[in-house]
């Protein structure tokens, strides 16, 4: 996993596109985001984040990268180590957080279909868990759509609660008649 670059938003934005068809961010948004990345130390409140891997990397069942390495208890070999995440050929992921203590909010998070299941989802969180932590955060939140159970199921297993629900906040699949789909708002306790 490294810092989101320029040159990556190509790539970032087509993912976002296939993967949220109905309420994707406009290149535009990642764009202000992105300026929002300055060093924390320079008044940045946002980090953005990606991991990339060879196209090999989406057939495989094998793990692309351990949330130990994300969180820098080991170091990976550097380009080209499937296992570090970095050999730049496709998006694989992404992350971003906003974090203005006390609060930090999850911005974004997304995983290619074809490189589910080899841990990049959590690997992204527990950066951001961590992250958010690192910054003085209390509460980390984060909105998830009702109808995406497997992202619920990882927020839960890490220690996201459901606190709040708004209303038909996402859109729906107009041509297929189906309704605005309400957004759970979950929270993760991190100071006490």
């Amino acid at each position: 996993m490294r810092p989101l670059e320029w040159a990556d938003l190509p790539a970032v934005h087509a993912l976002e596109q296939r993967l949220f068809p109905f309420d994707a961010w406009p290149l535009s948004f990642f764009e202000e985001e992105l300026a929002h990345a300055v060093p924390e130390a320079d008044g940045g409140t946002r980090d953005y984040r990606v991991i990339t891997g060879p196209p090999a990397l989406c057939g495989q069942r094998t793990p692309v990268v351990s949330a130990r390495k994300v969180m820098g208890g080991e170091q990976g070999r550097g380009k080209g180590d499937p296992d570090a995440g970095e050999a730049a050929d496709v998006v694989l992921g992404y992350c971003g957080l906003m974090c203005v203590p006390p609060l930090a909010d999850v911005q974004t998070i997304a995983v290619a279909p074809e490189a589910e299941g080899r841990g990049l989802g959590t690997a992204m969180l527990l950066w951001m868990v961590a992250e958010a932590g690192r910054r003085r955060a209390r509460d980390l939140l984060l909105e998830v759509r009702a109808d995406n159970p497997r992202a619920q199921q990882l927020y839960a297993r890490h220690g996201f609660e459901h606190i709040h629900t708004r209303a038909g906040y996402y859109p729906g699949d107009a041509q297929r008649g189906n309704a605005r789909v309400d957004a759970l708002i979950m929270r993760r306790r991190l100071l006490a």
